[in-house]
């Protein structure tokens, strides 16, 4: 999962991101409203943690733009923890929840793990796929019941893919969903991240799809034979492009 934090306080945003990344976030920041703006129309992202009082262009405006263009990004925003009509504001203009500065790192964790499992249309912290699951909090994989140990890299692979269960996902949309700016991942890099994660997965009833040429498609193994597995995309229809 990829996020932005757009934060003028840089001791502030560098805390953030040194605690979301040890939980295994990619985590990109800026110090303005205009580069927020910009990284949103560039980049892909997961989460939105969006400081109000932006030098060059406010949150309101980059929170305004964003939903202008029919993004549907969750955002978190922070403000002055006296200042309602901020909050009123802000929620009004779109933003998912809010929360006040001081605040806790672990309550702002928690929060984070709740958007972005929002995001993925999940309402608790285990993401299913037939017997594969995902303890978002727990960061715990399992599959038939059992434990599938799997690396960072891989874990936060396996979110994306679940998060697009069905659909097809590029080799570029992984590396925008799993790479902070100025980080060097290849699309061969990729390649050697999915085969790993087909290694320690694929011994139940699901698989990763290959459409030569265009991505990745998680999917269930429906038959019980080697060879009857569910075509990419709902119905046997061809995988819907993420």
């Amino acid at each position: 999962m990829r996020i932005l934090i757009a934060e003028d306080d840089q001791v502030l945003a560098d805390g953030l991101t040194r605690s979301l990344r040890a939980s295994h976030y990619a985590v990109d920041q800026v110090g303005d409203g205009l580069s927020a703006d910009h990284a949103l129309h560039s980049g892909s992202f997961d989460l939105l943690i969006l400081d109000l009082g932006l030098p060059r262009l406010s949150g309101f405006e980059v929170l305004k733009r964003l939903r202008s263009r029919g993004d549907s990004l969750p955002v978190l925003i922070l403000t002055a923890a006296d200042n309602l009509e901020d909050k009123v504001r802000g929620l009004d203009l779109g933003a998912d929840d809010y929360m006040a500065k001081p605040f806790e790192l672990a309550e702002l964790e928690a929060r984070v793990r709740a958007l972005t499992r929002r995001g993925m249309g999940a309402t608790s912290s285990v993401i299913r796929h037939g017997p594969l699951s995902v303890d978002l909090s727990g960061r715990v994989v399992m599959l038939d019941e059992r434990v599938v140990d799997l690396s960072a890299r891989e874990l936060a692979l396996l979110e994306v893919l679940l998060q697009r269960a069905g659909r097809l996902v590029s080799k570029d949309q992984l590396v925008d969903h799993l790479c902070v700016w100025g980080e060097e991942v290849s699309t061969n890099a990729i390649e050697v991240y999915i085969h790993r994660l087909r290694k320690k997965i694929e011994t139940g009833p699901v698989r990763i799809a290959t459409v030569r040429g265009l991505g990745y498609c998680l999917e269930r193994i429906v038959g019980s034979r080697a060879g009857d597995t569910a075509a990419p995309g709902a119905g046997g229809q061809p995988a819907q492009v993420a």
